[in-house]
């Protein structure tokens, strides 16, 4: 374990908030293993849904399939790396791996919250504005939005994370599951002003500018529900009922993370802080193809009818 007084070369971190639970880890590794699968599985079925059927290559679900394809990035990010440490006696990761995970993660948060954003629009056009969604909202504007908010996404992180590979360190040990940006910033024994700054900053950039047309367009479907048919409140109710599930699930889990490594929170039992802290990378991904696949009827009956051709395809001929 390295000192917290002098400056070092730090080449390896040591994870601090894994607990000894002895053959319980098994379970643990279970538990997790199982979690991964299922996320992967479910994913990856709706992607491939929506990439196989041409009837779904519409700006709603071109917004869906990018939704869960950065599910299975921030997942990936996450999950087998806390599958070797479950296993692990000691809790180290490489400073170079570190900081890739921290890019992994913190991308998977700004995309997946900007992805929202544009899906909020998106409902906005559809039921505010139904006769001229289908050239306001193009499958072609909806490719250029995800390709935009992507790199947008991840070219914004390259600041932070360049100002942290910089910074002298005193200390190798982050109290956390997986590695995170401002705790690294906390180890320095350098000034530290322009990344905590900077860090504001780009965590205001992540939120508010996302959390405008999310306001503005739930302002004017609420306005339409008020004023319109029962007819057009059914629809809105039926379309944005996952989005809105999704919203905020995504925005609790986020929020517990930013306080979490921000300020104090000892006086929230270890165990679930632990679980908070893993609650927006592993709920989201579990979640939503579900809530999803579940709610949109058109979604759910292709589904329906792919899982059913190929069962019956599979019984031998009698």
């Amino acid at each position: 374990m390295m000192s917290n007084s002098t400056p070092l070369t730090v080449s390896y971190f040591i994870l601090g908030a894994y607990l000894n639970v002895g053959y319980l880890r098994y379970l643990c590794f279970m538990i997790t293993a199982m979690l991964y699968i299922v996320i992967v599985v479910a994913n990856t079925s709706l992607i491939v849904v929506i990439c196989v059927n041409r009837s779904l290559h519409e700006p709603m679900y071109l917004f869906l399939c990018s939704l869960f394809v950065n599910e299975l990035y921030g997942s990936s990010g996450l999950f087998p790396f806390l599958l070797v440490q479950i296993l692990s006696d000691i809790h180290t990761v490489s400073a170079p791996l570190c900081f890739l995970q921290i890019v992994c993660i913190y991308s998977y948060a700004s995309i997946q919250f900007s992805i929202l954003a544009v899906m909020s629009y998106d409902r906005y056009l559809a039921i505010c504005n139904p006769l001229q969604y289908n050239t306001r909202m193009t499958s072609h504007k909806a490719l250029t939005l995800i390709i935009l908010l992507w790199v947008y996404s991840s070219v914004k992180l390259l600041i932070p994370l360049s100002l942290s590979i910089r910074l002298t360190l005193c200390g190798n040990i982050i109290n956390s599951l997986y590695c995170n940006n401002h705790l690294i910033v906390k180890l320095a024994c350098s000034d530290t002003q322009v990344n905590n700054i900077y860090g504001l900053f780009n965590t205001a950039l992540s939120i508010f500018v996302p959390l405008f047309p999310i306001l503005f367009s739930y302002m004017k479907i609420l306005r339409v529900c008020f004023s319109g048919s029962k007819q057009t409140r059914q629809k809105a109710v039926s379309t944005c009922t996952p989005h809105l599930v999704s919203l905020l699930n995504f925005s609790f889990g986020c929020s517990f993370e930013v306080l979490q490594s921000r300020f104090d929170m000892s006086g929230v039992p270890r165990a679930l802080r632990i679980i908070l802290s893993l609650y927006f990378t592993i709920m989201q991904p579990l979640m939503n193809p579900v809530m999803y696949g579940l709610q949109m009827s058109r979604l759910r009956n292709i589904c329906k009818h792919v899982l059913c051709s190929k069962v019956l395809s599979a019984r031998p001929d009698n």
